[in-house]
């Protein structure tokens, strides 16, 4: 008995001492992976040198700024910067300067300056998140090789980035002050709290509430997250777009993009060790990556300049993406694979996209739209969301307009690349503006929306979008629709009535001149000579391979010519570019005239087009506006044989004399025929106030489903339909039901 409890205690010690092996493996496993992912960019001998002869003799470097701490300045993150460019340098074999004593001693110097003086911006998130990534990443280079006391020294500056943090919001922000402190855990060999905080990485993959779904419309009134710790709606939304704040305004692209960035990084990190991400957090994050950040930007490679906010104010902010997060998603997981690896070959190889799609972000009010050719997109808000970000960081101040049902068309996808310091913000592609002498100021930026009915129906392939759109800065309202097919999409305004005598405009599109513009009038066609100028009785414009089409004769303005302007018009940071510059820039729009009472538009966009065939092609015969009323907006596509429509309160809608619609509740349809029959129908509710659509049609349906109940009423020879619509955290998505 006694040989077999020595025995047992023996085993029991060599199993305890052998997981104790694994873990402290897979630990050198990853601190192996962070050090080579920090080492990619190389070293540059040059760059070196001339680090290593300006440092002067107090640690500091010529032409940075360390006075101005400000929100706009805060030049010192290239101090920091200049640390890491000459740790990797004496890591690097290929360097001249590998393992330099000088290197060592310019890095000492440097890291005392820094931690004499713990330099602290008014931005936290330099405090929080840049200074102490900076330095981590010192750390994990050449901590072991640094004075020993400036490292211990160093520790409470990159101690302000922890889980706990003021700054650490759920969401965005909070996954990256985790990696950040995940790193300086292995650096310390805190294996325990480095456990924990990687378990808190994967834990921020998760879908969250709308924040009015607890709150309701009065949300930005509820503590933020600096005091609480609650989601608050931040993070990814049930629709797979991102929220960053409480104020429900579309972070995909900005903060979204970073947040997935930061998890696939931890994810290739730690694949294949004990601490790898369980595949339905992986799979989570992917999902929201192909579905929310690909499905937002263009051909899933460039940026959608529609769903961009005060970051359009940054030059090269609408540069493509690399492929370095699909990547590293591909590597650890199958997961949806042969998507992931068709994002990486349009990144990488320019591949041509094959994907299409029609997809409704209900929790942000977005809308995009792509076929392999062309790409567009529509920004709204509402009483659920506001209208854009603030101008953080005196950041994007003029972008009072630039949520105000944007409508932006890609064909070769830098239509809008680098135009924001010229830009018109007036005439904001897609919007309909009072044009005012001046913008209101920055401070009169960020508005709640005025109305619920915003939204959208799509049966994943084709689109109708709604926008009942009430000013916030102005006294203007007007009924705004766009329908979206194969070849084309039609903008439908009505109801556009403005109780100040100053004029009103929709502008079709503003964006960089490509070439030529063409006008047709009465059936004939010219080039257009570069200026300003009105013209009458205008048939189509064709500019950069897309076609405007007006159903009927229409007056248009029109504008080819240089605009001027700078970076820092629209970026009050210290390094925002003040040189004057010109852009040639092409712009449409129509005027409603001053004051205007129940005005009009209707217009097609024809992407992806050549000249012969606009030229060519009846669009007219394809497409029929069928209605265009404050009640009722509607459109027919002969051929697809489907009609688009928009129910802003009940009513009936003659698509042709042998179907009809009846709806008992307003809406957003699509209505697919065949023959002189309904075949299927695609529904929502963009006020998400109503748990049924009831419908009526006047044909007999014997089919049955979970979705919907259908009635034959004697009296009226039509079929009754109650449809279930999606609720909860699904309620403004689409349901479509076979007949």
């Amino acid at each position: 008995m006694k040989k077999e409890k020595i025995f047992i205690c023996i085993l029991v010690s060599f199993l305890a001492l052998t997981a104790w092996s694994k873990n402290k493996s897979d630990i050198e496993i990853v601190k192996t992976r962070i050090f080579q992912e920090m080492m990619k960019d190389g070293s540059d001998d040059t760059k070196i040198s001339q680090l290593l002869e300006s440092i002067k003799e107090d640690g500091t470097w010529p032409g940075i700024n360390y006075e101005d701490v400000s929100r706009t300045g805060f030049e010192h993150r290239f101090h920091s910067d200049n640390m890491n460019i000459l740790a990797r340098a004496y890591n690097s074999k290929s360097s001249k300067y590998y393992k330099s004593k000088k290197v060592k001693t310019t890095i000492e110097l440097a890291l005392k300056n820094w931690i004499d003086h713990d330099y602290f911006c008014d931005n936290w998130w330099h405090n929080q998140i840049g200074t102490p990534n900076n330095l981590v990443t010192l750390m994990l280079l050449v901590g072991d090789k640094l004075n020993p006391e400036l490292v211990a020294k160093a520790q409470s500056i990159i101690g302000r980035a922890h889980i706990n943090a003021g700054g650490a919001r759920p969401g965005g922000d909070r996954i990256k002050i985790a990696g950040i402190q995940a790193k300086n855990c292995l650096f310390l060999d805190d294996d325990e709290k480095f456990n924990e905080v990687v378990g808190v990485i994967e834990s921020e993959i998760k879908y969250v509430e709308w924040i009015g779904a607890k709150y309701g419309y009065g949300f930005r009134q509820i503590m933020g997250g600096f005091e609480n710790r609650s989601h608050e709606g931040r993070g990814i939304q049930y629709d797979n777009s991102f929220h960053h704040r409480t104020d429900g305004v579309n972070n995909t692209l900005s903060y979204g993009t970073g947040y997935a960035s930061a998890f696939a990084e931890w994810a290739a990190y730690t694949d294949d060790t004990e601490f790898s991400f369980s595949e339905e957090k992986l799979a989570q994050l992917i999902d929201y990556f192909l579905d929310g950040i690909c499905k937002t930007s263009v051909f899933g490679k460039i940026p959608d300049v529609g769903a961009k906010n005060r970051s359009i104010s940054r030059e090269g902010s609408l540069n493509p993406y690399n492929a370095a997060l699909p990547e590293k998603l591909i590597s650890v997981t199958d997961y949806r694979k042969a998507e992931m690896q068709e994002i990486i070959d349009i990144r990488n190889n320019n591949k041509k996209p094959t994907l299409s799609h029609a997809t409704f972000y209900w929790d942000s009010e977005h809308f995009s739209f792509q076929r392999p050719d062309w790409f567009a997109s529509v920004r709204m808000y509402s009483t659920r969301n506001y209208n854009m970000e603030q101008p953080y960081n005196s950041e994007g101040f003029f972008n009072h307009h630039r949520g105000d049902g944007t409508n932006h068309i890609s064909v070769t996808a830098d239509e809008y690349k680098d135009l924001a310091p010229v830009m018109d913000y007036q005439k904001i592609p897609g919007t309909t503006v009072m044009q005012k002498t001046e913008m209101p100021g920055e401070r009169e930026l960020q508005k709640l929306g005025l109305t619920d009915f915003v939204g959208a129906a799509t049966d994943g392939k084709y689109g109708a979008v709604a926008f009942d759109f009430r000013s916030p800065h102005d006294p203007l309202i007007a009924r705004k629709a766009w329908f979206f097919f194969d070849e084309e999409y039609v903008c439908l305004g009505t109801g556009i009535s403005c109780k100040t005598n100053l004029p009103v405009v929709t502008t079709l599109n503003q964006c960089l001149l490509r070439g030529n513009v063409l006008l047709s009038s009465e059936g004939k066609s010219a080039v257009v000579e570069k200026g300003e100028k009105a013209y009458e009785n205008i048939d189509w414009i064709y500019h950069d391979n897309v076609g405007y089409v007006f159903p009927e004769p229409t007056a248009v303005y029109l504008k080819n010519d240089a605009e001027k302007g700078s970076w820092y018009r629209i970026n009050r940071q210290t390094d925002s570019p003040k040189d004057e510059i010109e852009r040639d820039v092409f712009k449409l729009w129509l005027d409603h005239g001053e004051r205007p009472s129940d005005e009009s538009y209707q217009y097609m966009v024809v992407p992806a087009v050549g000249l012969g065939e606009l030229q060519n092609t009846s669009f007219n015969n394809k497409v029929k506006v069928l209605v265009n009323s404050p009640k009722l907006q509607a459109v027919w596509q002969k051929e697809l044989q489907m009609c688009q429509a928009i129910f802003y309160q009940q009513g009936k809608l003659e698509i042709n004399e042998n179907i009809k619609l009846e709806c008992a509740t307003p809406g957003v349809f699509i209505v697919r025929t065949d023959g002189n029959k309904i075949s299927e129908i695609t529904v929502s509710d963009p006020a998400r106030k109503n748990a049924r659509m009831f419908v009526s049609i006047p044909q007999k349906v014997a089919v049955k489903a979970e979705n919907f109940v259908a009635l034959w009423n004697e009296d009226t020879q039509m079929s009754d339909l109650i449809i279930k619509l999606p609720g909860g955290n699904y309620a403004g998505d689409s349901v479509t039901i076979e007949l």
